[in-house]
Order: structure tokens, then C-alpha cells, then sequence
């Protein structure tokens, strides 16, 4: 069964507070508790129908958390169309399909479901090679769908040898749905690079597979160049510079577990240890040293983790972000590139250019934008909610 058994009889009624039927219509899958008129008791996960604000009108059906800040999520617009088995199962069907259209055997890690984005609301699932991690976004999810049930599907459609569930909650372990608890980090293929992911601890779910194909970008023009890799985790795109031909590739990172997997990714592909040095620094420290020094790259990235957390918290991290960007175009050598990142839900894609030219300004350098990019195809996200269109990168060419 994919979807849990207790909530499945149960249904609850939501009536909209005022006029959203056409965002929600177009695809928008949130809808808030302020935009409701009531609140009813009932479980996280259980079933609900959304009915406008004037007459009553079915509009659409999903799960309801009545404690959340997400009040529903909507699962179908559709009228009249039961949130079943069978349309579950259609779901999860039509994810696997596109993930098959769009990667060969020389892709093996991928993100096979991404809520809202593939219509599956609150389940992200992202496969390694022969295994899965699984996330459930909170108790609404959690009280939704059977993670059990997800798991055998996702076993029995892909032939896995593991489904491992990781918690929400920080710091609570992980179940291991199918298969025995992994050991170690488990293998798999990115454009045939050779990588690994620790499922059960890592960040996100083992690896950051939305900056795949940036990490491609990065192998195309790192040929002989020198190449400096910040906040640079377990080393994916220093893996991809080196595997370009880069010349030299340091990496940036101020774990030390991180780091010592960046080198052991390093040397899984087969590169030259000496072209590869990990130095484990605080990110703004390292490259107000190198401008102190002198030191220069030509081909800079720069991959932060979030520095919004809310929207409340955006303001601090434009500004960080311009300190970030600045200080990067400082060891920028004249000519050379700069891919500078924000993966803040809360930044949109135009403050964060904002934030870049004015970072580049501090610099007293210009620059001149050659691409733009963001989440790749396995990362969809409704048309409607730009919000979920969380990753930005732009590539600079740094001039004087």
C-alpha cells in the first residue's frame, strides 16, 4: 500500500477564506492556514477536500496538517478524482518515466521524486546507484503516505538493494525500509564521474545531485586551469575540474570528514593526488588571506549552503552573499571565472544578480555575465510556485 491505511476513510472539508481558485487551478500546491476559514480537528495526513470561497465548489483535494505552516497540500485539481491507490501508483509511475527519458548508465544518482514538482507532495526520494534515500517533508507526510508501501515500490520498480528512510527531525536515525543499514557510503555514477554518498549522515540525503549539471559546466572549461573550489563539501566539483584537465584544484571546506571524502573521491577517478589540496578553513577567512597574499584562480567556485533560512532572514544574507561574491572576484584572476551560487529558496533570481554586481563592485572589478542557471531536470517544480525554483548560479568572466 502506498498510502496509509488510518487516513484513507477519513476526509476532511477546507473552505477558502477569500479568492485563490486560479492559483491553485494553475498549480500552486500550498495553501496556508490564514487562507482558510476554519481549521478543523483531524490528523496530520488526512485526506482533504479544498472548496472555494463563494459557493461552496469543489476545487481540489489533497492532505491536510492542521498544525502546520503548510494548512494543505494539494494533490489534485481534477474534479472528483480520488486520492486512491491507483492514482498514487499513476504518480509514482509517470516520476520514474521521465528519470528514464533523461539519464543512461553513465547516471546512476538522481532525484526520482521532488514533491510538488513530480505531484507527490512532501515525498523526495533520491536513488544511488542500487540505492534509495526517502524523506517524508513532516507529520502531514509522514501521516499520508506509507513509507513502507513507497519503499517495496521503489524496490520492486528499480531493483534496489536498499531503501533507507531518512527522518526529518535533525539528528533522529534513519529505518531501513528494505535491505540491511548501510555500512558506508554507497557508489554511484554522475556523467561517469565516480562519486559516493553517505545516506545515512550526509547532507540533503547523501549529495547535493541538484548541482549535477553545473558540476558538467565545470568540467568543460577547467581545462589547464587553476581551479579553486569553496565550500566545497566532499569535493563534487573539484572532481569534475579535475577530471577536465584542471591543473591545480583546491578545495575549501570546514569539515574535515568532508574533505577527506573529497580526497578519496579525488582518488576513486584516478587523478593525480598532487594536482588536488584539501584545506579545511572558515570560507571568508581563506579568501581574505589569499587576497592578502596575492594568490589568484582562474576559475572560482563558490557553493554556499543556504544564508536564508526564512524570509525574515534575507536581508543578512544579501549582504553575505555581496561580502561572498566580493571576496571571490578579489582572487579572480583578470579574465578568469567566477560561478557563484545561492541555493536560498528565500533569494530570488534577481536579487541574488543584485547581490553579484554589487559583490563585484566591492571588488572594484567588473564582470560580465555568461550564463545562468539552475536545478536540473530531475528537480521539477511547478510553473506556478517559483519559490520551489530554489537554486541560482551564475557564471562571471571577472575582467580588471
Amino acid at each position: 500500500m502506498i498510502l496509509n491505511k488510518v487516513n484513507k476513510e477519513a476526509m476532511v472539508k477546507l473552505q477558502l477564506r477569500r479568492d485563490l481558485v486560479r492559483e491553485v487551478k494553475r498549480g500552486h500546491a500550498w495553501v496556508y492556514p490564514e487562507a482558510l476559514r476554519e481549521l478543523p480537528k483531524a490528523k496530520p495526513g488526512t485526506p482533504a477536500v479544498l472548496l472555494d470561497n463563494r459557493g461552496g465548489r469543489e476545487i481540489a483535494r489533497g492532505y491536510y496538517d492542521p498544525q502546520g505552516a503548510i494548512a494543505l497540500r494539494v494533490c489534485t485539481t481534477q474534479h472528483g478524482e480520488k486520492l486512491s491507490e491507483a492514482w498514487a501508483a499513476r504518480q509514482l509511475q509517470v516520476a520514474l518515466d521521465l528519470r528514464r527519458r533523461l539519464f543512461d548508465g553513465q547516471t546512476t544518482g538522481y532525484r526520482l521524486f521532488n514533491g510538488e514538482g513530480d505531484g507527490l507532495p512532501g515525498v523526495v526520494c533520491d536513488v544511488y546507484g542500487e540505492s534509495a534515500v526517502l524523506k517524508l517533508d513532516g507529520p502531514a507526510a509522514v501521516g499520508f503516505w506509507d513509507s513502507a508501501g513507497l519503499a517495496a515500490w521503489l524496490a520492486e520498480n528499480l531493483a534496489l538493494n536498499l531503501v533507507y528512510e531518512r527522518m526529518r527531525q535533525r539528528g533522529a536515525e534513519g529505518i531501513a525500509r528494505v535491505g540491511a543499514a548501510p555500512g558506508g557510503p554507497v557508489r554511484f555514477l554522475e556523467h561517469g564521474m565516480q562519486l559516493t554518498a553517505d545516506v545515512a549522515r550526509g547532507q540533503k540525503t547523501g549529495f547535493f545531485l541538484d548541482q549535477r549539471e553545473n558540476r558538467k559546466l565545470v568540467r568543460q572549461l577547467a581545462a589547464g586551469k587553476r581551479v579553486l573550489n569553496v565550500f566545497g563539501y566532499t569535493g563534487g566539483f573539484s572532481v569534475a575540474a579535475g577530471l577536465g584537465g584542471a591543473a591545480e584544484v583546491i578545495t575549501v571546506d570546514t569539515a574535515k570528514a568532508a574533505l577527506a571524502a573529497a580526497d578519496e573521491h579525488w582518488a576513486l577517478n584516478g587523478l593525480p593526488e598532487a594536482k588536488h589540496t584539501s584545506t579545511a578553513a572558515d570560507a571568508f577567512e581563506y579568501l581574505e588571506r589569499a587576497a592578502q597574499g596575492g594568490e589568484s584562480w582562474d576559475l572560482v567556485i563558490l557553493d554556499p549552503p543556504s544564508f536564508a533560512p526564512s524570509q525574515q532572514a534575507v536581508p543578512q544574507a544579501l549582504a553575505a552573499y555581496e561580502k561572498l561574491i566580493g571576496a571571490g572576484a578579489r582572487v579572480t584572476t583578470p579574465g578568469g571565472m567566477l560561478l557563484a551560487g545561492s541555493c536560498s529558496s528565500h533569494v530570488d533570481q534577481t536579487a541574488f544578480l543584485q547581490a553579484c554586481a554589487q559583490g563585484i563592485s566591492l571588488a572594484r572589478r567588473k564582470a560580465t555575465t555568461l550564463g545562468i542557471y539552475g536545478q536540473p531536470a530531475d528537480h521539477p517544480a511547478p510553473l506556478a510556485m517559483p519559490e520551489l525554483r530554489y537554486l541560482k548560479m551564475v557564471l562571471l568572466r571577472v575582467d580588471v
